[in-house]
């Protein structure tokens, strides 16, 4: 704006209330034009080679409960780090600032995830020390009360300026999820906080309780929807496959699903498992069951466990016996495997092995590793 158009608008503004012309004023500095000169948005990560998580922004992860969304954010801090993580990069050459706020877990709990989890991902890396001095910010604020939660994050935010904020709870910032004016106001304050120091803010928060709703929480939940830049949903499957998907976003949609498991160190790592299960289920529907693994109408477990777990080394992650029985029999009916595979463990044919809590495997039973079982070939009914 030129000279003359100020001194124009001064005099227009001549005899208006001090309020409103100051209000004018304001307006006139958030105008957008087709010319209008606006920075380009900064994400700091790509997933499936698409950006994501920018600057500037909220972005919501959430998910059931033990779904997977620590895990998901133990990623993102990772790669604060890392240049990459499960598949997942980092955009910016040099290392990013994260700042963890912590409002849910107990101090012990934090302290092992950055340590045992976070770090470990990044053990290749020579520069832990100095990212831990000078790059990674962690609080616990669990035992301060709600309404001082809000106060002591935006001081941690504009005393450390981070990249990266996981607040992990948000509904910890407020005392009633229901309630609509504070919810809109801490939701606000987290805008106004991501907008003024160029950080993303991460804003974890389950979902509703109900199997079939899968809005986020509360009227908090409603308002992080309507604001954030992205959101994230976190699933775990009955095998303990944990999926994380883009669920809505406002710029680049990301269609694809990054699957992992947990290994027996407890870190995530990617799953071998198709990218579409349900397409395998599909294609198996319409054949004919393998009447070779049949007695009697009921499958024989004892040769179809013989063929799945050839010798006694093998050992199979849970979805993968699964589907490796699916394959054989023809079954689709994941009932009738359930049924099967309790039999199995009862009757000795095969033995769980649970590493972990997320790490579950199979192996041959003592029927199976004894030659002369393997021979009667009983049906399990």
């Amino acid at each position: 704006m030129d000279l003359q158009q100020l001194i124009q608008d001064e005099i227009a503004l001549a005899g208006t209330d001090p309020e409103i012309q100051e209000r004018i004023r304001r307006l006139e500095r958030r105008r957008i034009t087709p010319t209008t000169v606006i920075p380009q948005r900064r994400f700091l990560f790509r997933l499936f080679d698409k950006p994501c998580f920018p600057r500037g922004e909220l972005v919501a992860v959430t998910g059931r409960a033990k779904s997977g969304k620590t895990f998901l954010t133990s990623i993102l801090m990772s790669l604060c780090l890392c240049e990459e993580s499960l598949s997942v990069r980092r955009i910016e050459a040099d290392p990013l600032h994260l700042l963890w706020f912590d409002t849910e877990q107990s101090e012990e709990s934090t302290q092992e995830i950055l340590r045992d989890r976070v770090l470990r991902m990044c053990q290749d890396s020579s520069a832990i020390d100095s990212f831990l001095a000078e790059r990674c910010d962690v609080y616990n604020v669990r035992a301060e009360f709600w309404q001082d939660r809000m106060p002591l994050l935006e001081v941690a935010i504009r005393h450390d300026k981070p990249d990266l904020v996981i607040l992990d709870g948000i509904r910890d910032l407020v005392n009633d999820i229901n309630d609509g004016v504070l919810s809109q106001e801490v939701i606000e304050r987290l805008m106004h906080l991501a907008s003024e120091q160029g950080c993303c803010i991460v804003c974890v928060l389950h979902q509703n309780k109900a199997s079939e709703d899968k809005n986020l929480r509360g009227w908090i939940g409603t308002e992080l929807t309507y604001k954030s830049f992205e959101v994230y949903e976190c699933e775990k499957d009955a095998d303990r496959i944990f999926s994380w998907k883009q669920v809505m976003t406002r710029k680049y949609d990301i269609l694809d699903t990054l699957r992992f498991t947990v290994n027996d160190q407890g870190l995530p790592e990617l799953t071998n498992i198709p990218p579409s299960a349900l397409s395998k289920k599909k294609a198996t529907a319409h054949l004919p069951i393998n009447r070779e693994y049949m007695i009697g109408g009921e499958v024989n477990a004892v040769k179809v466990f013989s063929t799945l777990l050839p010798d006694d080394t093998t050992q199979l992650r849970a979805y993968e016996l699964e589907q490796k029985f699916q394959e054989l029999t023809n079954i689709e009916n994941l009932n009738w495997y359930g049924r099967v595979r309790y039999k199995a463990l009862q009757d000795l044919i095969i033995e769980k092995i649970v590493k972990s809590e997320d790490c579950v495997y199979y192996k041959r039973g003592p029927r199976l590793r004894d030659p002369a079982s393997e021979a009667g070939g009983q049906p399990a009914p």
